[in-house]
């Protein structure tokens, strides 16, 4: 079945409806009031990905690396593209004319929500809530085509492909139903869960002024009543600090201020609340479970927007990835929010404490002092790192947020290419690399040590004070002879692609594009500097524990690293003290002998170079590096980039294009390609590699070809033009 009614569904079409779709119908013939929809079937999302050849290109994207070896931010990057590959493609002639007829004859000049039906959703076994896209205020069949599209693209988004894997349904057979329904223009809406996640007795409701959507994606926050299941009655009732609430514009949604009066009113009376309760009850009783219903009321009339089955996650295991995953994604004014405070609290605080730290001067501790101290800097840097993953991260939201703006604004045809728009300022990371070969410039005429204070790198800093002075120089040799013209963005170039970005939307919606623009700027700058300011505060524990190698013989056995901080503080003052043994030694273990021609990847940078590959398996490695070597490694951690000014191109094996080597091969205009799997094992140090930044693929040659430096394709590297990739 192509199309058709609610009151056509039943239980035996939820393959064809889907979950959502079939539970709607259920709620309809309870007796509820439902708004008036049509359901478009799984055989029109067929028919659209045969007839535009995107089932391959699904299955070729989301095989380029297993799925239990992506990283989030391979699952971000995989997940643009195939949406991207929706939002382009034409549609098939046959289709649209079936859907125009049908869209336009029921839903002519009526506004409408496009919703998910996705096989498997609104179950007993897999919820998929908040995980696929509901469009809201959409008018006119174009507009709905366009939207139902965007449905069927969010059955690929990052959040759903990691639910869909863990709860073992399969990706590859995924499809999408799509709900058309009439808007309700509800004056006040909410949600009841029939059981409370921390108490089985309690059935919790939530509510706000105006429509659902800014209590689902936390922009509003609602009045909560806490009820008894067994009677019904009200325990306790919490209220919101009512301000706002979200109302439909002309086109969309817009948040609005309350009045006074609504402000000191709760949003439901005593009666609602009861009424809520019995509809959810009765449910319960149809659907056999207890339900998440959502709801809306239009003058005195209650409508059923959505019932599904609570879920639990006890399938799931408690180091389950998704919780964490899913609270990545944030809506602009809860990215707003935490950009205020990164910015005005967290930001200065790290960099006040990261110069506090560097004003001790250690060597006047004593061993118990220091070893105190070593203590106090290891606590410090946890509090940050636990800062980084809580705040720092989920903020890298506001560019993929952007990037989904742009993408389905302009449909480029590269997915990437709103990345042109994000360099407004210079990274610290690439400040720091200027500093450092204009210091470089000038070893011969300085100590190496004076290099110490340009290094603003944990991992730099402890490579002046260990490694040998003749490889060091060596090193500022190669960095002295770097040609920096024109590395980092083109504000002229971004300015103009700003504008055209802004253009795409009607006047009214043009200033909140660009507030998502400044956003995304913002966070992709943090993106880079926030491992810059993290490196300071490092660096300042790897201080000392310098001093206290200095100090002791049995230090001077362990590696200078942040792990290694609670042996050094025992060294320093356990006169018992043993070396572990293994723990002040790196012994790799031999791999298989992997003889790939090519190596499939993401691709982070775009150019095409050929070079000789430098594996850097080690910090110690960086000090060897050439001009015109292909940097080959785990991951370029923010504080090992002072070497990208000397490379031709980046593999990493860590994917995702927003990873720090991506971005820092962008501001210097290399090919780079991420999530290479075993790519440490495959290629070595001497090979000839061949790095496909368009594509994603690493073909590899002999050592022998191409031994003295690199040939490219597109821009050449350190000279002006920035990518957009």
């Amino acid at each position: 079945m192509m199309i058709c009614d609610l009151q056509q569904i039943d239980d035996s079409l939820r393959d064809t409806v889907g979950g959502k779709a079939v539970a709607l119908a259920n709620v309809l013939r309870a007796g509820f009031a439902v708004p008036r929809a049509i359901c478009i079937g799984t055989p029109v999302y067929d028919r659209f990905v045969e007839a535009t050849g995107l089932r391959a290109r699904i299955i070729m994207e989301y095989d380029r690396k297993p799925y239990d070896q992506m990283r989030w931010e391979e699952l971000w990057d995989t997940a643009l593209r195939i949406q991207s590959l929706f939002i382009n493609a034409k549609w098939p002639a046959d289709i649209v004319a079936m859907l125009r007829k049908r869209i336009g004859s029921e839903f002519a000049g009526v506004p409408v929500v496009v919703r998910s039906s996705a096989i498997g959703e609104d179950s007993a076994r897999a919820s998929f809530a908040g995980l696929h896209e509901s469009f809201v205020n959409v008018r006119g069949v174009t507009s709905i085509l366009e939207h139902i599209k965007l449905i069927w693209a969010s059955l690929w988004s990052d959040r759903a492909m990691l639910y869909r894997t863990e709860v073992g349904l399969d990706v590859n057979t995924s499809r999408m139903a799509v709900i058309v329904q009439e808007l309700v223009d509800g004056q006040k809406s909410g949600v009841i869960f029939g059981v409370s996640p921390t108490d089985e007795a309690t059935a919790v409701m939530e509510a706000v002024y105006g429509l659902n959507q800014g209590l689902v994606d936390g922009t509003i926050q609602p009045d909560r009543w806490m009820i008894a299941r067994a009677t019904g009655t009200v325990t306790s009732h919490i209220p919101a600090s009512r301000e706002k609430m979200v109302a439909r514009k002309p086109m969309g949604l817009g948040v609005v201020p309350l009045s006074r009066q609504r402000r000191s009113q709760a949003p439901l009376q005593e009666s609602e609340v009861y009424q809520i309760f019995h509809a959810e009850k009765a449910l319960e009783r149809r659907f056999g479970a207890p339900q998440d219903v959502e709801w809306t009321y239009q003058g005195a009339q209650l409508h059923i927007l959505q019932s599904r089955p609570i879920t639990t996650a006890s399938h799931l295991s408690p180091q389950d990835l998704r919780p964490w995953y899913v609270s990545l994604h944030r809506s602009l004014e809860t990215l707003k929010e935490l950009r205020r405070s990164i910015e005005n609290e967290y930001v200065p605080h790290m960099i006040c404490q990261a110069e506090q730290l560097a004003e001790l001067d250690m060597t006047t501790l004593t061993d118990k002092d220091l070893a105190k101290e070593i203590h106090v800097r290891q606590r410090v840097l946890r509090y940050w790192q636990q800062v980084y993953w809580d705040q720092f991260i989920p903020f890298a939201h506001g560019i993929r947020l952007f990037g989904q703006v742009y993408n389905r604004a302009l449909k480029p045809k590269d997915p990437h290419e709103f990345l042109r728009l994000l360099p407004s300022e210079p990274l610290k990371s690439v400040e720091r690399n200027h500093r450092l070969i204009q210091a470089a410039r000038e070893v011969g005429r300085r100590r190496l040590s004076h290099m110490r204070k340009e290094a603003d790198s944990s991992t730099l800093s402890v490579l002046l004070q260990t490694a040998p002075a003749d490889r060091q120089e060596a090193f500022f040799r190669e960095l002295a002879g770097v040609e920096e013209t024109g590395v980092g963005s083109n504000p002229l170039k971004t300015d103009t692609s700003a504008k055209c970005f802004l253009k795409a939307f009607p006047a009214r919606e043009r200033k909140k594009a660009a507030e998502i623009l400044e956003l995304a700027r913002a966070s992709y700058k943090l993106r880079d500097d926030d491992n810059i300011y993290l490196g300071r505060i490092e660096a300042e524990l790897l201080r000392a524990l310098e001093e206290t190698r200095n100090r002791s013989s049995k230090a001077a056995k362990l590696e200078i690293k942040a792990e290694n901080a609670e042996l050094f503080a025992r060294a320093l003052v356990v006169r018992s003290f043993q070396l572990p043994r293994g723990r002040h030694t790196i012994r790799e273990r031999p791999g298989p002998a992997i003889r790939a021609r090519q190596l499939i990847g993401q691709p982070a940078g775009h150019g095409i170079v050929v070079g000789r590959a430098r594996v850097v398996r080690k910090a110690e490695d960086l000090l060897d590096f050439k001009r015109g070597e292909v940097l080959v490694c785990d991951a370029v951690d923010p504080n090992m980039t002072f070497v990208v000014p000397l490379a031709a191109g980046i593999v990493e094996r860590r994917g995702g294009m927003l990873i720090h080597g991506a971005i820092i091969a962008r501001e210097y205009g290399l090919p780079c390609v991420t999530g290479v799997p075993d790519i440490c094992k495959a290629v070595k140090t001497g090979n000839s590699i061949t790095v496909d930044g368009y594509l994603g693929i690493i073909t590899i040659g002999s050592s022998q070809s191409n031994p003295v430096g690199p040939t490219t394709t597109g821009p050449k590297p350190h000279r002006a033009s920035r990518q957009s990739s």
